[in-house]
C-alpha cells in the first residue's frame, strides 16, 4: 500500500506519538483512577483551548477550497459547542469547579504553548498547516480513547470523556480529516510538506506536554 501523508508525518513524530496515545494518564483514566484534583486541573486547563480550537475550525473553514470541505467543517463546529461543551459544563459542577477557573484560570506552560501554536496557525498558516493542527489534536484522542476497554469507569467524569473521543461520529470525523489532509498534501512541494512535518512534531510535542503536565 502507498503511504498516507499523514502516515509519513505520524512516523517522523515518534516517539512522541506513541507516548501521547499510551500515556499512564489514559491508562488511569480507563480504570477511573485518575486522581480528582488531576482531572480537575486537566480538565480546566483544557476547555481553555475550546476558544482556540474554535477559531482554527472557523480558520480552516475559511481557508478551504471545497464547499463540501466546508460543510464537513461546519458540521464539527456545532459539536464542540454542542455537545463537547455541555460535558465540561457538568463535569465542572461534579468537580467543584468555580466561575473564575472555569473562565479564566492560570495556565499551565504546556497550555500556552499550545494555544500559542494554534494561534499562530490560525493567523498565519495554509489550509494544508490549519489541517495539520487539527489532525494532531483529533486524531491523537482518537487513537487513545480506542484503546479503551469495553467496561467504562462508573464516574461519568471519566467515561464520557472516553466517549466523547471514542465513537462513530468522531471515528468519522477524524478519518475525514485524515483523508482530507492526505488530499491536500499530494499537491505541496518539499518545503510546505516540511513545514506540515514541523507543525505536526510541534503539535504532537504540546499534546505529551499537556498529558506529562497533569500526570505527576
Amino acid at each position: 500500500m502507498t503511504e498516507t501523508f499523514t502516515d509519513w508525518l505520524r512516523q517522523r513524530s515518534e516517539p512522541d506519538w506513541t507516548a501521547v496515545v499510551r500515556h499512564p494518564f489514559t491508562q488511569a483514566l480507563f480504570d477511573g483512577l485518575v486522581p480528582t484534583e488531576s482531572m480537575r486541573s486537566y480538565l480546566v486547563q483544557d476547555y481553555q483551548f475550546v476558544d482556540d480550537f474554535l477559531a482554527l475550525l472557523g480558520s480552516a473553514l475559511a481557508k478551504a477550497d471545497r464547499y463540501t470541505s466546508r460543510l464537513t467543517i461546519a458540521g464539527s463546529i456545532a459539536v464542540v459547542t454542542s455537545e463537547e461543551n455541555t460535558y465540561f459544563q457538568r463535569a465542572f459542577d461534579a468537580l467543584g469547579v468555580g466561575e473564575a477557573d472555569r473562565v479564566k484560570p492560570e495556565l499551565d506552560g504546556a497550555t500556552v504553548a499550545f494555544r500559542e501554536l494554534m494561534y499562530d496557525v490560525n493567523a498565519r498558516g495554509s489550509y494544508a498547516e490549519v489541517l495539520t493542527v487539527l489532525v494532531v489534536a483529533e486524531w491523537s484522542y482518537l487513537e487513545w480513547a480506542m484503546r479503551a476497554p469495553s467496561t467504562l469507569p462508573e464516574n461519568f467524569v471519566h467515561a464520557e470523556w472516553i466517549t466523547l473521543h471514542n465513537n462513530s461520529e468522531f471515528q468519522g470525523w477524524v478519518r475525514w480529516l485524515c483523508g482530507e489532509l492526505d488530499r491536500v498534501g499530494a499537491d505541496l512541494d518539499e518545503r510546505e510538506r516540511a513545514r506540515c512535518l514541523r507543525l505536526f512534531q510541534q503539535a504532537t510535542r504540546c499534546e505529551l506536554d499537556f498529558f506529562n503536565a497533569h500526570w505527576r
